[in-house]
């Protein structure tokens, strides 16, 4: 596996989180990431969130991840933590407004990147991404262009895509992107081989969204969920032996996976419970996956996996 340059900072007394250098800027990030979605949709209380937060930077938590489209995650961030700006990494995306309704055209994305500096508290942030997007969208240019004078203005320090498929190939092959956030886990490895190759050529940095499959794992039948359904689906057929009815073993084995895979720089998690933060981090401490389990994870998908099973968006 290919060798990566990090640092180190304080998890708890006596443990480290390792930090990996983000492709070709300035910044290193934690390779456990904070994903703000959770918190909006499952309609997490402030007090909660501000727990949650300040222990996670307190125990070496540097990146964090969220979007104008998930419900109030960017408000709930900027009131947790905001006075405690120059403690992380900060990431938004746009594109999507309420509901996900698409908001391409170039003014559109600049008042989304503005009303997210206001409800983050902060007059920038450290990376936005054009919120999945298609090829066709990215073609038409104007909002890389609206992200370029974002970045010029100074409301971005760097700007990426988020994505998965044949359209993330397009966004990397433009050569516009710091960043490519793409989903990856032992349910979704598509992008282990399209794509992720092609950023760390490129030298974006990576982040692994939906890192632990959504934990479909928990699900005993079919989960309601439309979201997560393919990924429940795929875990059927894939039938790892570490899927047993326990709900911390694929946890861990998933988590380390994902970190595992050559090219990833952080794994962004997301949940409304501190202590279930605090687990996450003890996971990552583990380390990455032996060779020998990280090998049959792959060599199952390899055998199992169908041409549809592409990267889910």
């Amino acid at each position: 596996m290919r060798r990566r340059k990090i640092t180190f900072c304080l998890v708890n007394e006596g443990e480290v989180m390792e930090q990996r250098a983000f492709g070709k800027t300035d910044m290193k990030v934690s390779v456990l990431g904070f994903g703000g979605a959770e918190i909006g949709f499952e309609s997490a209380d402030q007090a909660t969130v501000r727990e949650l937060l300040t222990i996670a930077l307190d125990q070496g938590l540097n990146v964090i991840d969220t979007a104008e489209c998930y419900v109030d995650s960017e408000e709930l961030i900027g009131h947790a933590i905001g006075q405690r700006r120059k403690d992380f990494h900060l990431f938004t995306k746009c594109g999507h407004g309420p509901n996900f309704s698409d908001e391409w055209e170039s003014h559109q994305i600049t008042k989304s990147i503005d009303r997210s500096l206001k409800r983050l508290k902060t007059d920038y942030v450290d990376l936005v991404q054009l919120h999945s997007c298609s090829e066709k969208v990215l073609a038409k240019g104007e909002a890389i262009e609206a992200l370029k004078r974002a970045q010029k203005a100074g409301k971005t320090r760097y700007i990426g895509y988020s994505g998965d498929g044949t359209d993330a190939v397009y966004a990397i092959k433009l050569g516009v992107f710091d960043t490519l956030q793409t989903s990856v886990s032992i349910a979704d490895q598509q992008c282990v081989e399209l794509t992720i190759p092609l950023a760390v050529k490129a030298g974006m940095g990576v982040i692994a969204k939906r890192p632990i499959a959504n934990a479909v794992w928990k699900n005993k039948t079919q989960p309601s969920n439309t979201y997560v359904q393919p990924y429940w689906e795929r875990l059927q057929e894939l039938k790892y032996d570490f899927i047993n009815g326990d709900a911390e073993e694929p946890a861990a084995r998933a988590l380390r996976f994902t970190l595992s895979i050559p090219g990833v720089h952080t794994a962004i998690v997301g949940t409304t419970k501190p202590s279930r933060w605090q687990q996450n981090a003890q996971i990552v401490a583990m380390g990455a996956l032996g060779e020998k389990e990280f090998k049959a994870i792959r060599a199952r998908w390899q055998e199992i996996a169908k041409p549809e099973w592409v990267g889910q968006v």
